[in-house]
């Protein structure tokens, strides 16, 4: 997981439409045509940094560890965030801080260093939380304590605490990777960018930095056979490039821009498809509570009626993501069907509750990441907000100061986008009394909603988890301190040839893609 909520994930500049241009990348020259024989070509947005699940960078490592490493379950391909067994013969939560488990009996790690065992699956999750491995993605395991080996192949997972994101984040993602203990202490308790041992569908065939990414079937599998003998991935940072590259037939599949959505919708290239999927991103308009200009709650609700989403998404995001309705996105515990206030603006009621504000001549800063998704966005809010009386002056930022806005006390207004996991605990962790001046930018506190965050994470009943972040979330807007905007959308094309395995987000699922 991206161990800072704005994460590693990149926002494109999604202005660019069909009939754009630009450099094809490095290493394309002359390829055969994607989907040729039995090869999957798809692009990454990054390029692999690690074969170790502890120093994982985030997806684009992720998408290639899920293919090579297994893990006790893994996310289950389609609508809906789910798991399935993988590395897992049986595994049950048998009281709230134990969950039992039994491994298959037919994995084996290469270079000769035996069939899993539960002894790997202890090393490498008591690996991750160990203080000397550094991991940055310790956080993830939330209250895990240790695994007790039952069996060779049995053990117990053995929590502090109750631990929902468990089942959602620590087992089917990042730190659920099962690593070989041998070939890890033999390479000196560190992987590289080599791997050390494998045991999934895929084996890590070859790696050229900043070109391409090779997979090939690993022939001592003996689970369901993976469709595609190789599988190259390419790191394309630009949305437009990759693009050119599907249209030009050398890639199978790829994210889009969201400025090409329209363009695909009216059909896509060499009989492929279009799937658009909601993203579990947020973007939302922040007020900063701590200062002087915005203690007046009539002021800030003020502001919160007269900001008008389904403007915002057209001309920013050109119609191709739906309005959100706070921070935890859809199909996830706690999302709200409905927000306190409407996406669209209520200009009568916004002049309102200016008036009730008895504030006058108000002008305020609007500080924004300079992306044109987020200067367009706040072009809209300013001139919105122009209608009640209020001048906004927008504050165009680079990326470093704009992150480091924690620590600016000047802060009134910014636009905001967060990254998530799918478990909405990774959402309103950053809101806390504990984040304010961190990545709390509004300073809001409130002491029902930290004592919410604390107990949704350890409850296990979904449908409670859900009222207590449905709580939370209304805490929040009720403060007048957040306008929500959107969550984004994952738009992807890919090819005729292929059956894509995605997550409810859009993002690939490699080891289970298949041939139509």
């Amino acid at each position: 997981m991206d161990q800072s909520p704005h994460g590693a994930a990149q926002l494109s500049d999604d202005r660019d439409g069909p009939g754009r241009t630009a450099a094809m990348p490095m290493g394309f020259g002359g390829q055969a045509m994607a989907a040729e024989g039995s090869t999957l070509r798809v692009r990454s947005y990054g390029d692999m940094s690690t074969m170790d699940p502890a120093h994982s960078n985030g997806v684009f490592d992720e998408e290639i560890h899920a293919s090579v490493y297994n893990k006790l379950i893994q996310y289950k391909p389609g609508s809906e965030w789910g798991w399935q067994l993988d590395a897992a013969s049986m595994i049950e939560q048998a009281d709230p801080t134990h969950i039992k488990f039994a491994l298959r009996d037919d994995i084996g790690f290469t270079n000769g260093h035996g069939a899993m065992t539960a002894e790997d699956v202890k090393f490498s999750f008591e690996r991750i939380i160990a203080d000397e491995t550094e991991s940055p993605n310790k956080p993830d395991m939330g209250s895990f304590s240790h695994v007790e080996v039952t069996g060779e192949r049995e053990g117990t997972i053995v929590l502090n605490e109750p631990f929902a994101p468990l089942w959602s984040i620590a087992l089917p993602y990042i730190t659920g990777n099962i690593v070989s203990k041998a070939a890890t202490e033999a390479a000196g308790g560190r992987i590289g960018t080599d791997p050390a041992a494998e045991s999934g569908p895929y084996l890590r065939a070859s790696w050229s930095p900043k070109e391409k990414t090779v997979l090939t079937r690993n022939p001592d599998w003996k689970g369901d056979a993976p469709a595609w003998d190789n599988i190259e991935i390419l790191p394309i940072d630009d949305e437009n490039t990759a693009e050119i590259a599907f249209e030009a037939g050398e890639l199978d599949f790829t994210r889009v821009s969201l400025g090409s959505v329209e363009h695909y919708r009216a059909g896509v290239p060499n009989g492929g498809t279009l799937v658009e999927n909601p993203s579990l991103f947020y973007v939302w308009l922040g007020m900063n509570l701590d200062h002087p200009k915005l203690q007046n709650p009539k002021l800030r609700q003020a502001i919160q009626h007269a900001i008008d989403v389904p403007s915002i998404l057209e001309a920013a995001y050109f119609g191709a993501v739906e309005p959100s309705t706070g921070i935890i996105a859809p199909g996830l515990a706690g999302h709200r069907q409905a927000g306190k206030v409407a996406p669209a603006a209520d200009f009568a009621r916004a002049a309102e509750l200016m008036a009730e504000s008895g504030e006058t001549n108000v002008s305020l800063t609007l500080d924004v990441l300079n992306k044109t998704t987020f200067t367009t966005t706040a072009q809209i809010i300013q001139a919105t907000l122009a209608g009640i009386g209020i001048t906004v002056e927008i504050n165009v930022l680079e990326s470093g100061a704009f992150w480091d806005s924690g620590n600016n006390e000047n802060l009134q207004l910014v636009l905001n986008r967060f990254s998530m996991t799918p478990d909405p605990t990774y959402a309103t962790a950053w809101f806390t009394t504990e984040q304010a001046g961190i990545w709390n930018w509004e300073n809001f506190r409130n002491a029902e909603f930290d004592q919410l965050h604390a107990d949704a994470a350890r409850e296990t009943d979904l449908a409670k988890r859900a009222e207590m972040y449905i709580r939370a979330q209304d805490l929040m807007e009720e403060s007048g301190a957040y306008r929500f905007i959107t969550h984004e959308a994952t738009p992807v094309v890919h090819s005729s040839g292929i059956i894509p395995a995605l997550r409810p987000d859009g993002l690939t699922l490699l080891r289970y893609f298949g041939k139509s």
